[in-house]
């Protein structure tokens, strides 16, 4: 191409093929109308895009339709709403760091589920089914889009009001509205595809294996994306290796040593067996650490109690006493949460800005509830399960667990009887919380492939994990009982060391 200088200094005019390249392009496209360039691939639209990640670093689109109509599908109100809404709920306020929203998760995940679905190509090309590749991938994208403010602890509300899970919302959103038009356009009745494999608890196939199983796209993401942002120093695990030596097999699933089925899914090969030792335990790690944190745990439960309560007086017709508008988003999807709409109004910046306002409230367990969220002031957290475990130090395991198990049930029965669970117009004086979590499931019965890992052992034998790895054999469920009382109220606090001592010297 011609530069200033050489004008300037009289040397004759000198082109690169390059630059002749481009200038042809340049005036081709001016030369050619708007339909030919839509033919070729070169309108606004068809142009590939680039969000910049922390964890995958570039994640690209590319300007086939495919691709393009997902990133049409982020550009959507419904899926940008997922901007506000955290990744981790409250966590936030134990790791500062962990701000993330589900936004950036879920556009990790479809970049995940790209890669899976690559390898998956890669191992089968002569059966590779593109269209089931292209459903999952969507699928994976648009997983969390029925997610309420605060994640999981709005779903826990939801529960106790009679209404489904997120993944419910999910599909009613997938299958309505714009979501619902941009799939269908890109293939007749594709949103239905999309919604079944979100529906499905058990994956049909090795493509529905990328949105649902020990190794499916939305764990992989989460994992790493979760520790980095938490700061977490543990559960780190080899991605790359792991995700370079996965196989696709056939994976027989039976019950009672009958053969059910069998299944394709994605298996370990050999040489990345510790690999995936390391995947369980990093998974293990992270429930302890961060999901199930006492204090996150405290403030779920706060949140729970508090925006039940709200939606108890919403649905009353007593917005009074809430201390809300009646056009609030919060009151207005407690009058019809059935309404997509209204739903969609609802994220964590419209329960963070309404505490202010709920802290007015007439009713004091409304005002009280929403002062403790604003000024991170929790319940203290009594850890039944480890007082529990230090008084039957001296028995085998085996005996130390059955006897827990047994005593914390027993605590649960005195605590219902004891009144102290009792729900009143005051700010609840206990909550109590059961955790229970298995990172890790050997595989058994139909459809178990969802939660146990196949590697190949060094003869090219097909084996579940646990019979190769003894420390993922050894694994135990992660579980703990909490109390969490007021800390000022020191008559709650005897009752409640009343109960739990008296099981402790049994």
């Amino acid at each position: 191409m011609v530069t200033a200088a050489r004008q300037r200094k009289g040397e004759p005019f000198s082109f690169t093929a390059s630059a002749l390249a481009l200038v042809w392009a340049r005036g081709s496209r001016r030369r050619m109308g708007a339909s030919t360039r839509r033919k070729l691939g070169h309108s606004k639209l068809l142009r590939p895009q680039r969000i910049r990640d922390p964890i995958h670093d570039l994640i690209e689109f590319n300007d086939q339709k495919f691709e393009q109509m997902c990133w049409r599908l982020i550009q959507t109100p419904v899926f940008q709403r997922l901007r506000r809404i955290k990744q981790l709920g409250f966590s936030e306020l134990v790791y500062p760091g962990a701000t993330h929203s589900r936004f950036s998760h879920s556009i990790g995940v479809f970049h995940t589920a790209r890669n899976l679905a690559n390898m998956i190509e890669r191992d089968r090309s002569d059966a590779f089914d593109r269209r089931r590749s292209q459903v999952a991938i969507a699928a994976a994208l648009l997983h969390d889009l029925g997610h309420g403010p605060f994640s999981h602890a709005f779903e826990e509300v939801l529960k106790k009001l009679g209404f489904g899970k997120h993944e419910a919302t999910s599909v009613r959103l997938i299958k309505n509205g714009e979501v619902a038009q941009i799939l269908n356009d890109f293939a007749p009745n594709f949103a239905s595809s999309v919604s079944q494999i979100i529906e499905n608890k058990v994956p049909e196939d090795i493509y529905a294996a990328i949105v649902s199983s020990q190794f499916d796209a939305d764990r992989l993401d989460y994992m790493r994306r979760d520790r980095l942002m938490t700061g977490a120093q543990s559960s780190a695990i080899d991605f790359k290796w792991l995700a370079g030596n996965l196989e696709v097999r056939r994976v027989k699933v039976g019950q009672d040593e009958q053969e059910v089925r069998e299944v394709e899914t994605l298996v370990v090969g050999q040489k990345a067996v510790l690999a995936a030792e390391a995947y369980v335990l990093g998974l293990f790690h992270l429930y302890p650490t961060v999901y199930f944190h006492k204090a996150t745990r405290a403030a779920e439960k706060i949140f729970a109690a508090l925006l039940l309560r709200v939606f108890q007086l919403a649905r009353s017709d007593r917005c009074a006493d809430v201390g809300l508008q009646a056009d609030h988003p919060l009151v207005r999807f407690a009058q019809d949460p059935n309404d997509l709409g209204r739903f969609c109004c609802l994220d964590d910046s419209s329960v963070w800005g309404a505490l202010p306002l709920l802290v007015q409230s007439k009713n004091s367990c409304i005002a009280e509830l929403s002062s403790r969220l604003i000024d991170r002031r929790f319940y203290k957290a009594i850890d039944v399960t480890a007082k529990i475990e230090l008084a039957l130090a001296g028995l085998p395991l085996a005996e130390r667990e059955e006897k827990r198990r047994k005593a914390e049930a027993s605590i649960r029965v005195d605590l219902n009887s004891s009144g102290l669970l009792a729900a009143t117009d005051e700010a609840p004086r206990v909550f109590d919380d059961t955790v229970v979590r298995d990172p890790y499931r050997q595989g058994q019965g139909d459809g178990a492939v969802l939660d146990a890992i196949y590697a190949i052992d060094r003869s090219g034998e097909l084996k579940e994990l646990s019979h190769l790895s003894p420390v993922v054999a050894a694994l135990k469920k992660f579980e703990v009982y909490r109390i969490y009382y007021r800390e000022s109220d020191e008559a709650t606090k005897k009752a409640l060391d009343n109960i739990i001592e008296g099981y402790c010297h049994a």
